[in-house]
């Protein structure tokens, strides 16, 4: 039974938005949705002496009211080496920051001669899937015929990717009118995301709310075994 979800791309997402990707046949990027400021699209954060600290990849978006998230460009690449900068100073001293070193800072150097947000986040989510060996379908909302209405539309998607279960995050719970699903014989279950298990971190109080890479950085081959996804497999 083919399982898919669908969401925005995020700029060096958190755990579970990994486990959403490993606990599907095909992860859908939704970049032909409007582009929402303040929001995890461009940015994420890290853990610091000083607490959580946010990367954030300028973008246009004034005036730009209506753009959609694969719309959205970068303004400069100088956001490349300033995060790459802040990562070393923060976990420089992690356990296994010299192991990633390399594969992540090519990472920057490849992101930074992208335009468009989308691109640097596609660039990210796939590397980091092929470092925790998930190996799931990604592909493009663009690459499907898009309805309109906001549960019509993911409901076709599922139905063109021959889908019959739809995994969502929590918070569409929202808008999603759920009978749409179970007319069309899907299957709607909404991602959890409660209960995760705490890891040796650095910096004081423990933070579940950043970017994976603290994750690799503090836990290296281990952080599978903090990830809900894997136990299931």
């Amino acid at each position: 039974m083919k399982k898919v979800a669908i969401l925005q791309s995020n700029y060096i997402p958190w755990k579970g938005y990994f486990d959403l990707i490993n606990m599907v046949d095909e992860f859908i990027l939704y970049d032909d949705v409007q582009y929402t400021t303040n929001d995890w699209r461009n940015r994420n954060k890290i853990k610091t002496l000083q607490g959580t600290q946010w990367l954030s990849i300028p973008v246009l978006h004034k005036g730009r009211v209506h753009q959609k998230i694969k719309e959205t460009e970068i303004i400069t690449s100088k956001w490349a080496e300033k995060h790459w900068r802040a990562l070393q100073c923060n976990y420089s001293k992690a356990p296994y920051f010299e192991e990633y070193y390399s594969h992540i800072q090519e990472l920057y150097r490849r992101g930074k001669e992208e335009k468009y947000l989308s691109q640097v986040n596609y660039i990210f989510i796939k590397s980091i899937c092929d470092i925790l060996g998930i190996k799931t379908k990604i592909s493009w909302s663009s690459e499907y015929i898009l309805e309109s209405g906001k549960t019509e539309r993911l409901v076709s998607i599922c139905k063109q990717a021959q889908a019959k279960e739809y995994i969502s995050g929590p918070a569409a719970s929202n808008y999603i009118v759920e009978k749409l699903f179970e007319l069309d014989n899907i299957t709607l279950t909404y991602m959890d995301y409660s209960n995760y298990p705490e890891y040796p971190q650095m910096y004081g109080q423990f933070v579940h709310e950043v970017t994976i890479l603290d994750m690799l950085f503090h836990l290296g081959n281990q952080t599978q075994e903090y990830m809900k996804s894997f136990s299931f497999e």
